[in-house]
């Protein structure tokens, strides 16, 4: 029986993706990188430590990696996060999930002011028992760090629980602790990515989880391992 759910946050309850690469794309330009949009975008997942090593080298990020991640973070709280819109329906579904007596737990790349934000964004904070977000591990998705907090802030193990993510980065790191991922498209990564990274069911976004929620993994009884 899955007894907890955690939540990816950008691009999986709040429509952030593309304001997010335009930030970096931005931020990238001003420190003498110009890059395509794309290029950007599907790097959106990781958090800066993971991404910023695509892009530049060691030494250019030894030079002014920090300052650019700052200048990125101000030019986004600026610029684009008053942008961030909830997708629809994420309330619902979280209190879909509470009826079902299972509990909601984050787990987010985003600094803890963004998080704060977007969960008043999606309406939703009285109905998240624990999160873990970019202050509380020193490496992003795709390594497991962020799951792992996730789930001992909640005190739940990975065989106990199901991760729902947008990204490619979000199966493979819930994957390398035996954590199991429902894919959202909500994000833009295409079908066929999330499942090679090993998504086990793909929805639209959240209300179309919380549409099928009868037929997803999360109302289906799991046997635990022995």
């Amino acid at each position: 029986m899955i007894e907890a759910v955690i939540f990816d946050v950008d691009g999986t309850l709040v429509d952030s993706v593309d304001l997010h690469a335009r930030a970096w794309q931005e931020a990238f330009r001003q420190f003498g990188r110009d890059l395509s949009f794309s290029q950007v975008r599907e790097q959106i997942g990781k958090g800066a430590d993971q991404l910023l090593p695509v892009f530049f080298s060691e030494e250019q990020l030894e030079r002014f990696g920090k300052e650019l991640e700052e200048f990125r973070q101000s030019l986004f709280k600026r610029s684009y996060m008053p942008k961030v819109k909830a997708f629809p329906r994420v309330r619902d579904l979280f209190l879909r999930i509470r009826s079902e007596g299972q509990r909601i737990l984050l787990a987010s790349s985003a600094k803890d002011e963004e998080l704060e934000t977007y969960q008043r964004l999606i309406n939703a904070e009285d109905l998240v028992e624990a999160q873990s977000s970019a202050s509380d591990v020193s490496r992003s998705k795709p390594h497991p760090d962020i799951f792992a907090a996730a789930l001992k802030a909640g005190n739940i193990s990975a065989d106990r629980a199901m991760a729902v993510g947008d990204t490619p980065y979000d199966a493979e790191a819930a994957g390398k602790i035996g954590l199991r991922t429902i894919g959202v498209l909500s994000g833009g990564f295409p079908e066929e990515k999330l499942r090679v990274a090993g998504c086990v069911e793909i929805f639209r976004d959240p209300a179309d989880l919380l549409e099928h929620y009868d037929r997803s993994v999360l109302a289906v009884p799991q046997v635990r391992a022995a």
